[in-house]
């Protein structure tokens, strides 16, 4: 059975080119790129491909529903730059620093941006999602990161 795929999309209110810049961001990236009421905090950013960035996203001290998959309250995960079309895609070959083998997997985020009407289409879709990753969970922190990269252009 293939791993699940989740698919997230929203309009951003800015140009393609202002948006791949907020994806290529190290200090951008850590203020949108976490869902929810999560933090980031970015280690290391290479912006090349074959480069990528390594970040921590720590869940809020009154989180009782989710458990970090690095240690008590922390996601921190490796990200290599499988490709960079610069204005039009960015992929994300991504893994979780974890114990848990149902975490160990690869999976895949390709980011798209497509010019629309009033701004710029994001789509993320995540392939090859891990076993102990819920795909809607995934698909949950997809569109809460959309709608802060959204509120980064003021959407």
């Amino acid at each position: 059975m293939p791993a699940p795929t989740t698919r997230a999309s929203r309009l951003i209110p800015a140009a393609p080119d202002a948006v791949w810049d907020a994806l290529m961001d190290p200090k951008a990236l850590e203020q949108w790129l976490p869902p929810g009421d999560m933090t980031g905090r970015m280690h290391a950013f290479d912006g090349r491909v074959g480069g990528g960035f390594e970040m921590s996203l720590f869940y809020p001290e009154d989180e009782t529903e989710h458990v970090g998959k690095t240690a008590a309250r922390e996601d921190r995960t490796r990200v290599r730059f499988a490709a960079l079309e610069p204005g039009r895609r960015v992929v994300w070959a991504v893994l979780f620093d974890t114990d848990d083998p149902s975490l160990k997997a690869e999976m895949t985020i390709t980011v798209s941006l497509e010019p629309a009407p009033g701004g710029t289409r994001v789509t993320f879709v995540s392939k090859n999602l891990p076993p102990g990753l819920r795909p809607a969970d995934n698909e949950t922190g997809s569109k809460e990161s959309l709608k802060k990269l959204a509120a980064w252009f003021g959407g």
